[in-house]
C-alpha cells in the first residue's frame, strides 16, 4: 500500500520543554483507516495537530503523497486535509448547509461565491451524514450528535485526500457511532483518526498504533495489538480479549 500520509520521526515539546511526542514513525495508506488509541496525555491529540499544521513539530517530517506539509502553504495543506475536531467551532449564526459549505473555501477566491457545483457537493454531503432535512436549521440548535455530523459534511465538501479525526464518535449515540464510522470507511480516504472506545477501533480500524507517554509502543492490525497483556501494560488495567462472535474482531471487557 503505497503511503498517502507519512511520518517520520517525529518529536514535539512546547517551548523547549520535556518533549510530549518523541520518535513518532507511521505510514497512512490510500483508503486506510488507522486508529491512535492510548490513556489520556499519551500524545494522541498532539500527534494529530502536527499532521493537520496546527502545531510545528519540533523534530521530524510530515508528508503528504511525498510533498512536506510544513514547507507547503497552508492553503495547499487545506486543500488536501480536512479535520474533524471534538470540539465545536464558533457558528457565528450560520445554519447547517453554510457550515457544510466552509468546506470550499480552500478551493475558493477571495470573492468568489457559491456556484452550482458547490452547492451540488453541499447537498451531497448533507445527504450522505443525514442531515438534509435540517439544511436550514442554525447549526447552534443541533444535538451535539448533529454538529458532530454537520462537520463531518463540512470535511467532504472540501474533498480531501486525508481526514483526521479526533474523537469522532465522541457526542453520538451508538446508531450514529456506527453509522458514522461506517460512512467514514466508505470515503475510501486515507485517515488517521483518534478513538478512546477500543472496541469501535478494533470494529473499524484496519491497523491501530499505541502511544504512551508520547512515544508509539505498538502498531499492527487490532488483533496483533491489542492483547491482554499490552492493554495492562499500558492502561494499567486488566482484560480479557476474546474474538467478537459475529464479526471476528477482537473484542474487549475490562476486569474490574
Amino acid at each position: 500500500m503505497t503511503p498517502r500520509l507519512r511520518i517520520q520521526a517525529l518529536a514535539w515539546s512546547p517551548d523547549g520543554q520535556r518533549p510530549l511526542l518523541e520518535g513518532i514513525d507511521l505510514d497512512v495508506g490510500d483508503g486506510e483507516l488507522l486508529g491512535l488509541i492510548g490513556p489520556n496525555g499519551s500524545g494522541k491529540t498532539s500527534l494529530l495537530r502536527c499532521a493537520y499544521r496546527f502545531q510545528r513539530p519540533s523534530a521530524g517530517q510530515v508528508k503528504l503523497d511525498g510533498e512536506a506539509l510544513w514547507q507547503r502553504p497552508p492553503r495547499w495543506s487545506a486543500q488536501r486535509v480536512a479535520v474533524v475536531l471534538q470540539e465545536f467551532p464558533q457558528d457565528f449564526g450560520l445554519r447547517v448547509h453554510e457550515v457544510a459549505a466552509m468546506g470550499r473555501t480552500p478551493h475558493k477566491g477571495l470573492f468568489d461565491g457559491d456556484d452550482v457545483e458547490d452547492r451540488r457537493l453541499v447537498d451531497e454531503a448533507l445527504a450522505r451524514v443525514g442531515l438534509s432535512d435540517l439544511a436550514q436549521q442554525p447549526f447552534a440548535c443541533l444535538s451535539g450528535g448533529e454538529k458532530q455530523r454537520a462537520l463531518l459534511a463540512r470535511a467532504l465538501v472540501q474533498q480531501p485526500q486525508v481526514l483526521i479525526l479526533d474523537e469522532p464518535t465522541n457526542h453520538l449515540d451508538p446508531r450514529y457511532q456506527l453509522e458514522l464510522l461506517g460512512q467514514i470507511k466508505a470515503l475510501g480516504l486515507a485517515t488517521l483518526a483518534s478513538f478512546h472506545d477500543l472496541n469501535l477501533a478494533a470494529a473499524f480500524c484496519d491497523r491501530l498504533c499505541v502511544l504512551d507517554q508520547g512515544r508509539l509502543v505498538a502498531i499492527g492490525t487490532p488483533a496483533e495489538v491489542l492483547t491482554a497483556e499490552l492493554l495492562q501494560q499500558v492502561f494499567g488495567l486488566q482484560a480479557l480479549v476474546d474474538t467478537h462472535p459475529l464479526a471476528g474482531h477482537p473484542r474487549i471487557t475490562w476486569i474490574v
